[in-house]
């Protein structure tokens, strides 16, 4: 895994995790629009204009203001074989002081789902936020129902805290979701015993 300083990204085997430019808006919007229904029943619901390239302006300016404030890291998973535009991943409510942690968000297009490739971005991601932010717990939420994704947070080392009730609208509904946490020096399960 390769981290680049000057310029936010993050190679892997697969992989480069780069943050929003005003050049991705026509394959973002695609992607978005041809995965909606697969997207739709596992996010908030889409402003009116959420394709629009205005839309992906204001989302392009708050990447790069959340970055160079350090409240959020939102990045688009690029495949380094022929630059397609697969997803995107947020390392996001970023805090500081005694609590040194952040909070990882997801998708990714209907066509490249369950191929490894967020896998893949989540563990660059936990590397990238535990060595280089220096964090040290990060949190995710997802529906209980949403087997998938509980299975790749488990996969990639977060483990179950418990359910938050209402936790989020999603899809116009205030939902319950399962939480969990990445934790940089995990003690979980551990004892000092023997």
């Amino acid at each position: 895994m390769i981290f680049r300083r000057r310029e936010l990204r993050i190679e892997t085997e697969r992989l480069v995790l780069r943050p929003p430019q005003m050049p991705d808006w026509g394959a973002w919007a695609a992607l978005r629009r041809d995965s909606a229904e697969f997207l739709k029943p596992w996010e908030p619901l889409w402003a009116v204009d959420h394709l629009s390239r205005r839309a992906f302006t204001s989302r392009v300016a708050w990447s790069r203001h959340s970055i160079a404030n350090g409240t959020a890291v939102p990045l688009f998973l690029i495949r380094r074989e022929d630059g397609m535009l697969l997803g995107a991943i947020t390392l996001d409510n970023i805090r500081r002081g005694p609590a040194q942690s952040g909070t990882t968000g997801y998708w990714v297009g209907q066509p490249f789902a369950r191929q490894g490739y967020m896998r893949e971005a989540v563990l660059a991601l936990v590397t990238y936020a535990f060595d280089t932010l220096d964090l040290s717990r990060i949190e995710a939420g997802c529906l209980p129902e949403n087997t998938p994704s509980r299975r790749l947070l488990e996969g990639c080392g977060y483990k179950y805290e418990g359910v938050a009730q209402a936790y989020l609208q999603i899809n116009g509904r205030w939902r319950n979701h399962v939480l969990y946490a990445n934790l940089r020096n995990d003690r979980r399960g551990r004892t000092d015993a023997g």
